[in-house]
Order: structure tokens, then C-alpha cells, then sequence
């Protein structure tokens, strides 16, 4: 941690940076051919179903190894199934990290819509300590 930066320290907090990645499970390889003159179509094989997205929260301490914690959301392509991460998924990973941690967390994250809807802000309010 940076010198001068004592209020996690003081706390005897672990600050926890998160983010968030999405990989699409259509593959990457495909093939086209057309007559001349004539547009080409390209073929890919498989559906367009399917994503695997990860958050993950590196956590520091001072004079502590650093910890890793990650929770995956796999969308299968279904009917009424959330393509991504909900509020309640964040809510439960801040929960399980801060048990895992034993410790108070400060949490650093983005401005990622879902981070920023009010039901996070109250969950953070009355998790205050």
C-alpha cells in the first residue's frame, strides 16, 4: 500500500479492488467462400447461446499476502435467465469475501450501472462497520 494511506491500516481493513469480465462461447474460428461476384457469407459453427462472466476482488493488507476472490455467472441462453450479474450476486461476494477476510473491507470498485443501483447503497450503508 502507498505510504501516508492509513485509514484501511487503522481500521485493520483489507482494501479489495473488484472488477468484472465476459467472455461470448460462440467460437472465434470460421470459414467463408462465394462464387465470384458474388457477397461472401461467413459460416461460424454453433449458436450464439451462452457467456461466461467472472468478478473477481483482489484484496491488500499491509503486512499481510495478498487474497483472490471470484464468483462466475454462466448464461446459458434461456428464456427469462439474467445474462448478467445482479445486484444480489455483488451483494453476496462483498458478504463472502468479508467472511472469507475476517476482516473490514474497503471496497473499490467501478461505475458499472449494477454498482450504482440503490439497493447496493443501502446494503453498504447499514454494513457500514
Amino acid at each position: 500500500m502507498a505510504a501516508g494511506k492509513r485509514t484501511a491500516a487503522d481500521l485493520g481493513a483489507h482494501i479489495c479492488f473488484e472488477d468484472e469480465a465476459g467472455q461470448g462461447l460462440r467460437p472465434p474460428k470460421g470459414h467463408t467462400w462465394a462464387p465470384r461476384g458474388a457477397r461472401p457469407v461467413v459460416g461460424v459453427r454453433g449458436r450464439n447461446r451462452g457467456r461466461v462472466n467472472i468478478a473477481g476482488v483482489v484484496c491488500y493488507r499491509a503486512g499481510h499476502r495478498s487474497r483472490f476472490f471470484f464468483k462466475l455467472h454462466i448464461w446459458h441462453g434461456r428464456r427469462g435467465e439474467r445474462k448478467a450479474f445482479s445486484w444480489r450476486q455483488y451483494r453476496d461476494l462483498i458478504v463472502m469475501t468479508r467472511v472469507q477476510l475476517g476482516t473490514p473491507v474497503v471496497w473499490c470498485w467501478d461505475n458499472l450501472n449494477v454498482h450504482l443501483v440503490k439497493e447496493l447503497a443501502d446494503f453498504a450503508e447499514e454494513h457500514k462497520d
